[in-house]
């Protein structure tokens, strides 16, 4: 990056024979035996990511080490981007991550299938994305490592979960890998025909979903259970915690001390 894209080429004055400006994209294309034009399109490519704020010469720690070694520890890690959310900033740090936790997940199953050492079989990990859309949308779903873990990485003990409002904007490829889907009332065709992707019987499905009380009932379906079933939840509304606290109804009443977070840990 500290290359000079602009220099091209000086002229030797007493030979007449051209020669790369020392210092730039031009020298080090010729050093290395790579096309010119494709080294500054190469250059012009890393440029939006070398000049990233998180994107720094000596970094203070190993931050994606850092955080393979708390997974592998059983820590959980929430990653957010902050004011950084444009595609680029989600491939970069996506890719970058994704691709550690594939090679280390890997490598230890393989060593541990393999009777290597003392080597302990891998903690199961689960790869939660929020949002799903914006990293698994046709357009990059494609230019992450996203729908290889999808395929691929169940046998190295590594899941994805897919969390999403909009499941038409996730790519069918990877619609298509997950196991156990848990879906409430959708009413856009798009979306219905995205859920139900790589199911049989999706005719019979399709009618239970849209027999579901919206915000009130899901239905959960897939590998993880034999045959699909709706799952009504219970509204705990002010009305009930104030008979939960009452006794009013049918339960003995709570104390008068005892608070929402209480309450909550409680039902959950």
């Amino acid at each position: 990056m500290n290359l000079d894209p602009a220099a091209g080429y000086d002229t030797d004055p007493d030979s007449g024979k051209k020669y790369p400006v020392p210092g730039s994209v031009t020298e080090w294309a010729r050093d290395n035996n790579v096309n010119e034009e494709a080294a500054k399109g190469l250059y012009r490519r890393l440029r939006p990511i070398y000049d990233k704020p998180y994107v720094v010469d000596d970094p203070a720690m190993d931050a994606v080490a850092a955080i393979v070694d708390q997974l592998e520890n059983g820590r959980h890690v929430i990653l957010s981007f902050g004011r950084y959310e444009r595609d680029e900033d989600y491939l970069l740090v996506s890719n970058i991550l994704t691709r550690s936790i594939r090679d280390r997940w890997v490598k230890k199953t393989e060593e541990y299938k393999g009777g290597v050492g003392n080597t302990a079989r891998p903690r199961p990990l689960v790869i939660a994305i929020e949002e799903a859309h914006k990293l698994l949308n046709p357009g990059m779903s494609k230019q992450t490592t996203f729908g290889t873990i999808a395929r691929e990485l169940r046998k190295y003990y590594v899941t994805l979960l897919i969390v999403d409002q909009r499941p038409s904007g996730i790519d069918d490829e990877v619609m298509s890998q997950l196991g156990t889907r848990i879906t409430g009332w959708l009413g856009d065709d798009d979306d219905i025909r995205a859920v139900l992707s790589g199911l049989a019987g999706r005719d019979q499905l399709r009618g239970m979903l849209a027999r579901l009380q919206e915000k009130e009932e899901v239905l959960l379906l897939g590998w993880g259970v034999k045959m699909p079933i709706p799952i009504r939840s219970r509204r705990y509304d002010d009305q009930f915690y104030q008979e939960m606290r009452s006794g009013t109804s049918g339960k003995a009443a709570l104390p008068d001390n005892y608070g929402v977070k209480d309450f909550n840990d409680e039902i959950f």
